[in-house]
């Protein structure tokens, strides 16, 4: 399986399980949908056969409220049986809407309250320094997280001890909650901001699973922290919910689901 069917995948299960849970955030989920798929398949060192090792890679999805698209994920990818996947948003189950690690194997960190997976990150990626462990850490933020406090202290805290095995990757898809980020507090000029704070800045079109894995792979960082501005669509794949701030909140009915399966159907046998 190549990161473009894993994707594919992804989609269709978090938005079934969105459904059939009556849940929130299909838009959040689907905006990162290929940045997972990339990481998952085609970099991060991370498998259901070295969950347990100390030298594994460490993933954080610090915008906890996308969980269905990390879920799914790590379902494709064996971790846990697919028809678990069933369970998302069941009262009892361990699948909440926003991401939990308890009893779901390959994740790292329950995260929901914004700003605490990148400051978690940095110390996994300041403990393997001092390990002299290879382990690297990498952490999905969301763009509207980043006007909280504590990821900028993150920050000038891995700059300060030169975290060059940690990777920030911002979705920037410009919607939170119930407007654009920069009306809501303005972000610009982001990458401006992250290279004063010591980082080194790179931005990709983050539904190129391309330009996200070269990204990735770049070495140019010398010692300092990568973070990647991935500029995203919120609702990827399903173009009535593209651009539309409205499905941070909203479910797809029975009717939208079908036609957002199917749609995601006839893109990827089209390609």
């Amino acid at each position: 399986m190549n990161s473009t069917e894993l994707a594919y995948r992804v989609r269709k299960h978090a938005l079934v399980m969105v459904n059939k849970g009556k849940s929130s955030h299909i838009g959040s989920a689907l905006s990162m949908v290929d940045i997972l798929a990339v990481l998952y398949n085609d970099f991060l060192n991370i498998s259901p056969l070295n969950i347990a090792s100390d030298d594994r890679d460490y993933f954080i999805l610090s915008k906890g409220h996308g969980g269905a698209s990390l879920y799914a994920t790590l379902a494709v990818k064996g971790f846990f049986p697919v028809h678990e996947l069933d369970k998302h948003y069941q009262n009892g189950t361990p699948f909440s809407g926003h991401v939990s690690h308890k009893g779901i194997p390959g994740v790292e960190f329950s995260t929901g309250s914004l700003g605490h997976g990148l400051p978690v990150a940095t110390g996994l990626a300041l403990a393997s320094k001092i390990d002299n462990r290879n382990s690297r850490a990498c952490v999905i933020v969301g763009d509207g997280e980043m006007m909280e406090g504590s990821n900028w202290e993150a920050l000038m805290f891995a700059a300060h001890h030169k975290l060059d095995n940690l990777t920030v990757i911002i979705d920037r898809n410009r919607l939170q909650s119930f407007t654009d980020t920069e009306n809501t507090v303005a972000l610009e000029p982001l990458d401006s901001k992250l290279n004063a704070f010591g980082c080194y800045c790179l931005e990709v079109d983050g539904h190129d699973h391309v330009e996200i894995l070269k990204a990735l792979n770049n070495k140019d960082n010398d010692g300092r922290v990568k973070v990647i501005i991935a500029n995203t669509i919120k609702g990827k794949g399903v173009s009535y919910m593209e651009n539309k701030v409205v499905w941070h909140y909203k479910f797809p009915d029975d009717e939208q689901l079908r036609a957002a399966l199917n749609e995601i159907d006839g893109d990827f046998y089209a390609s």
